[in-house]
């Protein structure tokens, strides 16, 4: 029956791959820690008994919730094929979360890094690639510094998730209409607005790439490695590391979220509509962007205590 589920998130749902993977895990401890068959213990008494085993070894309330979560979608499965008549996973009361602010970088400090790596993106350095020979350490790594810079371009311009943007295909770019086409969650497409500079970004990384693998189908990836090969997760993750290392203002984690955090909180700031910030960010749900709104007043209370005459007669007071 996890078989089952796990291969109906996956084909049906479209799950993304680490999900489907974080799902199957949860179900596959669960029917590790229940010893006897997996449905005798899908009653609330015995999933309560499991949520409190996994407070107890430690975990944190997120990572619990997790585990709640993929029981209780695996109970909303076994409803729909007549084997559970209701879910009793509802019936259990899941621990507290405490509230995480998204982690966000400023848009100074993206201004900065933007500013300092304008030379990558250009067309000069392309022709220094351009004059290297193709399989040469340094054209591999003139080409691996344009595709992080266009990596974090991507990533922090339209606010995609890391698997979207491995997803990207050559077609997915329109020109003429400028827009980028995005497949997300659950295989909906939306589309998204390309600023010029993006535009010009990805149109000389496609010599670049051009020239590094050959000419490419538009069904092939937007972005490829020096061998041409897609991305992976791994990559991506290492190489918005290693371009936002060091970088002056930017601090704690360095990953792709953070930058789509970061683009949200920005357009928030500037004061675009809500709507408007999920319909780009490919939220199911307003609620899901309705989070960054505490960034925002979390800078309007720090702006508010630094100028209100109030506030600092009384700081001052203290």
């Amino acid at each position: 029956m996890i078989d089952q589920y796990v291969t109906y998130l996956r084909d049906v749902r479209r799950y993304s791959p680490r999900t489907v993977a974080l799902y199957e895990k949860a179900l596959r401890d669960f029917a590790e820690w229940a010893e006897t068959p997996v449905i005798d213990n899908l009653i609330p008494s015995r999933i309560r008994e499991y949520e409190g085993h996994l407070i107890d070894t430690g975990l944190k309330p997120r990572t619990v919730h997790l585990h709640m979560s993929a029981l209780s979608g695996f109970c909303n499965f076994l409803m729909k094929q007549g084997v559970l008549k209701s879910n009793p996973a509802r019936a259990v009361k899941r621990p507290k979360m405490e509230k995480r602010l998204p982690e966000y970088y400023t848009e100074q400090a993206m201004d900065g890094y933007l500013a300092e790596s304008a030379h990558e993106a250009d067309g000069d350095e392309l022709q220094v690639l351009l004059s290297c020979k193709p399989g040469s350490a340094l054209a591999k790594e003139l080409y691996n510094r344009r595709l992080r810079r266009l990596i974090i371009s991507i990533l922090y311009t339209c606010g995609i998730r890391r698997a979207e943007l491995i997803d990207l295909q050559i077609q997915s770019v329109d020109n003429g209409r400028q827009t980028l086409r995005v497949r997300g969650k659950g295989d909906k497409m939306r589309e998204i607005p390309l600023i010029p500079s993006l535009l010009q970004e990805i149109s000389l990384y496609l010599h670049a790439a051009s020239f590094m693998v050959g000419e490419r189908p538009a069904n092939d990836p937007l972005l490829v490695t020096d061998k041409g090969r897609p991305l992976y997760p791994e990559f991506v993750d290492r190489a918005v590391k290693a371009e936002l290392q060091g970088q002056s203002g930017i601090t704690g984690r360095k990953s792709p979220h953070v930058l789509r955090h970061s683009l949200a909180t920005a357009l928030l700031n500037e004061g675009t509509d809500l709507n408007a910030i999920k319909q780009m960010l490919g939220h199911s749900s307003l609620a899901a962007t309705e989070v960054y709104t505490h960034n925002s007043v979390e800078r309007l209370k720090a702006q508010y205590m630094n100028a209100h005459p109030r506030a600092k007669n009384e700081d001052r007071n203290d």
